[in-house]
């Protein structure tokens, strides 16, 4: 807290300066001026929460000094001195609401027992003041709140919040809503989102435009920004750069803005416009602001050319094919990347298929991995953008094929069998035969090799190989059962059928029910 002393009287002011403790009060920074006009100047600059003051100074006297700091400084405490019991001072100072008249010569314990009485009254009007903050700031995040659901001409809660806010909200009224999506993760240093919205209010207004705004679902901010006149595109640049330079520092976001409508009826309209625009915001970069008109400059993305690209890319994993799989995903980054023809749900829900994949390869080719995996979903969870989640699998997919290397150097034989019954263990008529002439070996030194190195026989490898790529699939509902039967080898469904429970201890039916709820 800032005290400070005005006095024409230098001993005075430094006599009061040395005869207390000031920290012990509350005060940590006390400052003096020589007159009214120095001691105007002064409080401007440095606000302080406590204005001792004498009454008469030459040039500016201390109640017309403080007549005047009334408008900049409400909440500032005076106290009064002066050496004269003048009867007019007196009733000014009470006029100015000073807490207290200290008498000349000054007596320490006075002074110390006035600026005692002056900070708690000044702790008093800022408790009120942001107890009446809050609620000023709860009745506009309920209008906010109002916004976003289509206009009620019936309802007269808009109008009840508008007025009790003293807002200018009309059918003149122009409404731009700006909503900034949040990740999961918040630094701990952040300020609070009021804080954020006073400084965020007060840029705005140097703009010509007032603001509201409320929170949805934790991860939403949602702002209106309205006025009398229609924001250029470049005011809301500006609005923008402001935002994602008070976020950036602390935490991931996309921010959208939303379509500029005129009348308070229509404000919802906007904030549609900004909804459907967040929408895109996962294929874009983080921390940066989407616009309609930004989006029109941008490709809407080419059509997903690929039927199944799991397929594909479980192929390429079972094969080792390194080359394909990547070349699969870079073609999936270039259709998705800045695209406005998808949605991110289904995107992520096929890239949860490919990490399926990548999972269901490590365990056919038993490739050990991290040792504190997180689940699938949790690695999407993470991921704020395309960009992150791609990367992720980019990054999974090369330790994938890094690990099987550095597996199969353990056995090259060994290697080319399981990598063979990768390639085509969709055939039913795999055989050992086949696997023996495949590595040039007899069937019956394969299959004791093949024992004595895993510890399973090959048709167990071969069964389980097919039977985790049931699992696979069953995970996905655009399959039928009778059409996963074949795809690992089955022609026969009821065998099939009566194999995977054997192997899992469920019939598909119940296996794909179980994982699919």
């Amino acid at each position: 807290m800032k005290l400070l002393i005005v006095d024409d009287e230098e001993l005075t002011r430094t006599g009061v300066i040395s005869s207390l403790d000031w920290k012990s009060l509350g005060i940590d920074e006390v400052l003096q001026a020589d007159d009214g006009v120095h001691g105007l100047e002064a409080a401007r600059i440095h606000r302080p929460e406590i204005i001792l003051c004498d009454v008469r100074m030459p040039r500016m006297d201390g109640i017309t000094m403080l007549e005047r700091l009334e408008k900049i400084l409400p909440d500032s405490v005076p106290i009064f001195m002066s050496g004269y019991s003048d009867k007019e001072y007196l009733k000014a100072a009470i006029k100015l609401k000073a807490v207290n008249y200290i008498e000349k010569p000054l007596v320490p314990s006075e002074i110390r027992d006035a600026v005692l009485e002056a900070r708690n009254l000044y702790m008093q009007k800022l408790h009120s003041h942001r107890g009446e903050t809050m609620k000023s700031m709860e009745t506009a995040s309920q209008l906010a709140l109002l916004l976003t659901v289509p206009y009620n001409p019936d309802s007269s809660s808009l109008d009840t919040l508008v007025s009790e806010l003293k807002l200018t909200m009309n059918s003149s009224t122009y409404f731009t809503s700006v909503i900034v999506k949040m990740d999961d993760f918040i630094h701990p240093e952040t300020p609070s989102f009021p804080e954020f919205f006073d400084d965020f209010r007060h840029f705005v207004s140097h703009l010509h435009m007032d603001c509201i705004y409320t929170e949805k679902k934790r991860q939403y901010l949602v702002y209106f920004l309205f006025g009398q006149t229609a924001p250029s595109a470049h005011t809301i640049g500006s609005v923008g750069d402001f935002l994602c330079s008070r976020f950036a520092p602390f935490i991931k976001f996309s921010i959208a803005a939303g379509d500029t409508v005129c009348g308070i009826s229509r404000a919802y309209q906007s904030y549609a416009s900004a909804v459907i625009l967040l929408q895109s915001s996962f294929f874009f970069p983080a921390d940066t602001m989407l616009t309609s008109e930004a989006m029109e400059k941008t490709a809407s993305g080419a059509a997903l050319s690929m039927p199944s690209p799991e397929d594909s890319f479980s192929e390429a994993l079972s094969s080792g094919n390194e080359d394909e799989a990547r070349s699969i995903l870079d073609h999936l980054a270039s259709i998705f990347l800045n695209s406005r023809r998808f949605l991110q749900n289904p995107v992520k829900d096929l890239y949860y298929r490919l990490f399926l994949c990548l999972e269901s390869a490590r365990n056919q080719q038993q490739i050990p991995g991290s040792k504190n995996p997180e689940s699938i979903a949790e690695t999407i969870a993470r991921c704020f953008t395309f960009s992150e989640l791609h990367d992720t699998l980019a990054e999974k997919t090369e330790a994938f094929f890094r690990d099987a290397a550095n597996n199969s150097q353990e056995n090259p034989t060994i290697f080319l069998i399981k990598k063979y019954i990768g390639q085509n263990y969709m055939n039913e008529t795999l055989s050992v035969k086949d696997i023996s002439a495949h590595v040039f070996l007899s069937a019956s030194y394969v299959c004791t090799f093949f024992k004595n190195e895993t510890g399973q026989t090959l048709n167990q490898y071969i069964t389980e190989y097919r039977m985790e790529k049931a699992k696979q699939l069953l995970q996905d509902s655009r399959y039928k059962i009778s059409d996963i039967s074949s795809r690992v080898g089955y022609s026969d469904g009821n065998y099939f059928g009566k194999s995977f429970k054997k192997y899992s201890g469920l019939s598909p039916s119940e296996y794909r029910e179980k994982n699919l709820q």
